[in-house]
This record gives C-alpha cells, structure tokens and sequence, in this order.
C-alpha cells in the first residue's frame, strides 16, 4: 500500500515523510519534514487527521518516539542553516 502519491502539503500529500511510530491499535504517526507538521494514519494507512501543526514547530520535525502509557509524542526538531545542522531539541505532545 502507499500513501500520500506526488509531493505536496494538501491533506494526505507529504514531503519528506521521514519517521513514524505506531500505536497498540495499529495507528500510525508519521513526521512530515519539509511541511513541518506530524499527521495520524489508520491502520489501514487512510489520512485520519494533522497531530501536530507547523505553528508548533521552531524548526523542522526530524524523529519521534511514542510512550503509549502516557500518552505523550517526543518529537525532535532540528535547525538547519546552510546545509548544517545547527540545533536541536525535543518537544512533548500529548496524545
């Protein structure tokens, strides 16, 4: 199955579709670099919803870790300045 077809930021597009985590019902979260935003897949892989928005990010969304038990979405943001990577953090989202 593949998701999301040409590049894009419409719902169900991504650009640079990087990392993704799956939850106990088989969701699946997936960070969308260049759109800066996380997006949340059913098990099938049909577009559900946007879990994290760009106005959340300081930088671009690179990897993210799921603690299903708390409900909680670690999400690393990277600053990127001339081709280098030059910061970077960790952000929490509940879920």
């Amino acid at each position: 199955m593949v998701v999301g077809g040409q590049p894009g930021s419409n719902i169900g597009q991504y650009n640079e579709p990087i990392h993704l985590a799956v939850n106990d019902n088989e969701f699946v979260f997936v960070v969308d670099v260049f759109n800066r935003r996380v997006t949340l897949l059913s098990p099938t892989l049909d577009y559900k919803r946007q879990v994290v928005s760009s106005d959340q990010f300081k930088w671009l969304p690179f990897r993210l870790c799921l603690d299903v038990q708390r409900r909680r979405l670690y999400v690393t943001e990277i600053e990127v300045k001339d081709g280098k990577f030059t910061a970077g953090r960790v952000v929490m989202f509940t879920v």
